[in-house]
């Protein structure tokens, strides 16, 4: 029985589109989705209202952010976990060229 990936919000898209293209969007809409600290409050309260948009439940400030995050060390985490990731394919491509 074949393992099957888990693509948590873009199994809508069924076979369409690719893996990689899926799992990129998976990892946006994941980000995009959380709530996210205010820089004003420091309260988990932030939503996303629109792109780059963003608005504090609790102290209903709206302020500007990133298109997908709200500050630059939730983009940041996830570029170096994207260079890591680069960093370790590699590896894993002449272990399976070997064999």
């Amino acid at each position: 029985m074949p393992v099957s990936l888990k693509y948590g919000s873009t199994k809508r898209f069924g076979a369409r589109y690719g893996r990689r293209i899926k799992e990129k969007l998976g990892k946006i809409e994941l980000i995009r989705k959380q709530k996210q600290m205010c820089p004003y409050c420091a309260k988990q309260s932030v939503v996303r209202k629109s792109y780059g948009i963003w608005n504090c439940r609790h102290c209903g400030a709206e302020f500007t952010g990133y298109a997908y995050s709200v500050s630059r060390k939730v983009a940041a985490e996830e570029q170096e976990s994207q260079v890591l990731e680069a960093t370790r394919r590699p590896k894993k491509e002449a272990i399976e060229e070997e064999e």
